[in-house]
């Protein structure tokens, strides 16, 4: 394709909505991809799924061109859904597709559209009173949950860019939103607790991650270990179980669901160095060790497993969630019944790249930095990195 070639194309007049193709991936729909991003920006974060086919052919392989030979490298697709990161080059690649006889669909508003999808589904095996709902982030597998009853809700790990969400999703359900609590100081994303709070909810934030230097202090409430709260009829048990941080504290719903946050997730388990970095990372994964036999593993084995965030790895259940019965993590994870040194270098051995901008997420989780909602959106773009990799757990 010669680049002045773009000059006479039209965009196909037929775009795909994010939320539609997250419909399509959720039904198994077979889908296919072609992301034009450069290569090291799909490699960082892309769309998956177990029924998408995705291939990344940058779009200066489609200008640089000059006898469309690109074309022959093309996966088949019925249709093509051609990405970029905000959806204009994408357009003209699916237009100039479509010249070529190609069903070519442009993904609406590309990669930044994708990340502003955010799904709700019940959560079927919260047996307590009232109704449990797990939202969803499929760009960065960030879960969050609002749990209703009677008249009241209550969300956890709230994400600011998605702040009228809840409120509308609380509208709509017929509760007020009294609560909004954080398990502990998040580094992928930016939290929604002070934003809700300024919307008449009770901030709710462990005392041990308030120690670690907020500023907002008198804004919100100090969460100790053992301390219960209602919503309706529903209680809230907070059960510290520091590691991933040394504030990070579950919540045990109605003695049927436990919130862990980013302690322990249904494919894998934390990292446990954000906190304190390299050198503090052997004595946080002593606490997450200590933190997973001797508070998690002391409950009951149908216990739910909620976690707050999900991977590549992992599979929703039934009910479209990913929560899983305890009982059934301690079969599938062999590192959840090591002892206390294999833990500790088992899951040193293998983590991730940390998050993108986790220092100034931090900053701003502290209150030591602020972001606008446009901002905290922006910062939390890619994958969350927030979890020791699975190659090594299982």
């Amino acid at each position: 394709m010669h680049p002045d070639a773009l000059d006479e194309v039209e965009p196909p007049g037929d775009p795909v909505d994010p939320s539609t193709l997250y419909e399509w991936i959720s039904a198994e729909r077979p889908v296919t991809i072609v992301d034009i991003r450069n290569r090291s920006e799909f490699e960082e974060w892309h769309i998956s799924g177990p029924s998408v086919t995705v291939t990344n052919i940058p779009a200066y392989d489609f200008i640089d061109d000059e006898n469309d030979a690109v074309l022959q490298r093309l996966p088949n697709g019925d249709p093509l859904v051609i990405v970029c990161a905000e959806g204009k080059s994408s357009a003209l690649i699916a237009g100039w597709l479509t010249d070529h006889g190609f069903d070519a669909r442009n993904l609406d508003a590309g990669m930044e559209g994708w990340a502003r999808v955010y799904d709700s589904r019940e959560v079927a095996g919260y047996e307590g009173p009232g109704t449990l709902y797990q939202y969803y982030r499929p760009s960065s597998g960030c879960l969050g949950y609002m749990l209703t009853d009677g008249d009241e809700a209550a969300v956890f790990d709230p994400l600011q860019a998605f702040t009228d969400r809840y409120l509308a999703d609380a509208a709509e359900r017929a509760v007020d939103l009294v609560y909004a609590f954080d398990t502990h100081i998040h580094a992928d994303h930016v939290s929604g607790v002070r934003a809700l709070v300024a919307e008449g909810a009770e901030g709710m934030v462990p005392s041990p991650a308030i120690d670690r230097g907020v500023t907002y202090e008198s804004a919100i409430t100090g969460v100790e270990d053992g301390d219960t709260v209602t919503v309706g009829s529903a209680t809230i048990e907070a059960v510290h179980t520091p590691g991933h941080t040394t504030g990070m504290t579950s919540y045990l719903l109605a003695g049927s669901v436990l919130l862990t946050g980013d302690g322990l997730f249904t494919e894998s388990v934390a990292r446990p160095d954000l906190e304190e970095g390299d050198e503090g990372a052997p004595e946080a994964a002593t606490e997450l060790y200590r933190s997973i036999q001797e508070r998690i593993r002391e409950l009951p084995g149908d216990t739910i497993i909620a976690g707050g965030h999900t991977s590549e790895a992992a599979e929703a259940g039934p009910d479209g969630t990913y929560t899983a019965e305890l009982d059934d993590l301690l079969a599938d994870l062999s590192v959840l019944n090591l002892g206390e040194s294999e833990f500790v270098e088992r899951i040193l051995t293998d983590m991730p790249p940390r998050p993108a901008n986790f220092e100034r997420i931090i900053a701003i989780n502290l209150g030591q930095a602020e972001a606008d909602r446009e901002e905290a959106f922006e910062l939390e773009l890619g994958p969350n990195n927030c979890a020791t990799s699975r190659e090594a757990l299982t």
